[in-house]
């Protein structure tokens, strides 16, 4: 047997042939080619004529569905002076996560997921970040967005067994993100200690069907190159468990890109196109397309409705990423007439 380390490019090869191993022990993951998905019609169990894996994710594993409306708002309370006080619980801490069925990573984590917790609140509000480190290397979080000097989680590692307080007030409105800042960077992004940070407008945005979508992707052989690309950690979750909208509705898409060694990612829609709102810190103009490129930390909200009922899929426009994980389904539900 050939001790020739498995890439990415193999896995693309493989994918028309049948399942195969990404890491030693590390169990199995279909790719078949490119082809008319059957997950809208509920999940799906993998075939050559779909994009999706094979078997289900072991018990107890991370839900990026449940991850894609899970929204933190802390601890709420007020201060003297009448300002919003929103407290959370961070750890970092070393877990296996599992990023397609059998096929597991070791990570370090945020309150042991990967994305970590989106945290969410309203421009104005006081954040208190409780961070400990149980991991076994020194760690931090950067915050996006504006705040004093020694709260930005760059200069400062926090060590194995120590802890630190980030506060600061939420400011500008829109879409962010935070992760570990402590060098190597790369390493520490591509491990896992990342998530999205939202912050709403006073005057809060129109009512939609909102949720949030990290693209992000895996080194399950360590040569520095992905073999899993994903959004929410789970490769082709999405596939096999399509997202319900409904028919004319406002549906609201949260997108941070975070992944690690790839130049750029994207999001693509059919049968639609989207309102993008870069940052999401602009109420009002915005680019209507059904493509977005984005390097790493750039991020977007979505703004969209469909006309028809029916499956349609959104991926990456980097094919290689879609074959790899990096595609799902928006299964929308016809809304009968009046």
């Amino acid at each position: 047997m050939s001790n020739r380390k498995f890439s990415r490019r193999d896995a693309l090869k493989a994918g028309a042939l049948g399942t195969v191993g990404l890491a030693a022990g590390a169990g199995g993951l279909s790719l078949p080619a490119l082809g008319q998905s059957t997950a809208a019609q509920g999940p799906t169990h993998g075939s050559h004529h779909d994009m999706v894996t094979v078997g289900q994710l072991a018990p107890g594993s991370f839900d990026p569905t449940a991850f894609l409306t899970r929204f933190d708002g802390g601890n709420v309370s007020r201060l003297p002076s009448g300002q919003v006080l929103r407290e959370y619980e961070f750890v970092a801490e070393d877990r296996e996560i599992e990023v397609a069925p059998g096929v597991f990573y070791p990570a370090w984590t945020y309150n042991g997921q990967v994305p970590g917790p989106t945290i969410r609140c309203t421009e104005g509000d006081r954040l208190r970040i409780r961070f400990s480190n149980k991991g076994s290397h020194s760690h931090s979080i950067h915050f996006h967005g504006v705040h004093p000097s020694n709260m930005d989680g760059a200069f400062e590692p926090v060590h194995p067994g120590r802890s630190f307080v980030y506060e600061f007030d939420a400011e500008p409105f829109g879409l962010h993100l935070y992760h570990c800042h402590t060098v190597p960077i790369k390493r520490h992004i591509h491990k896992g200690l990342y998530g999205a940070f939202i912050v709403d407008p006073k005057g809060g945005r129109p009512p939609a069907h909102e949720m949030v979508m990290v693209m992000n992707a895996f080194d399950t052989n360590f040569d520095n190159e992905n073999e899993i690309y994903a959004v929410n950690t789970v490769a082709f979750h999405y596939q096999k468990h399509p997202i319900v909208i409904r028919q004319h509705e406002l549906v609201r898409v949260y997108v941070v890109n975070v992944t690690e060694f790839d130049l750029l990612n994207s999001f693509h829609l059919h049968g639609n196109l989207y309102r993008l709102y870069r940052t999401g810190t602009d109420l009002e103009r915005y680019e209507f397309t059904d493509m977005v490129s984005m390097a790493q930390g750039e991020r977007a909200i979505l703004e969209f409705s469909y006309k028809h009922p029916g499956p349609f899929m959104f991926h990456a426009h980097q094919s290689e990423f879609a074959e790899l994980g990096w595609s799902g389904v928006f299964l929308v539900q016809e809304v009968p007439h009046a």
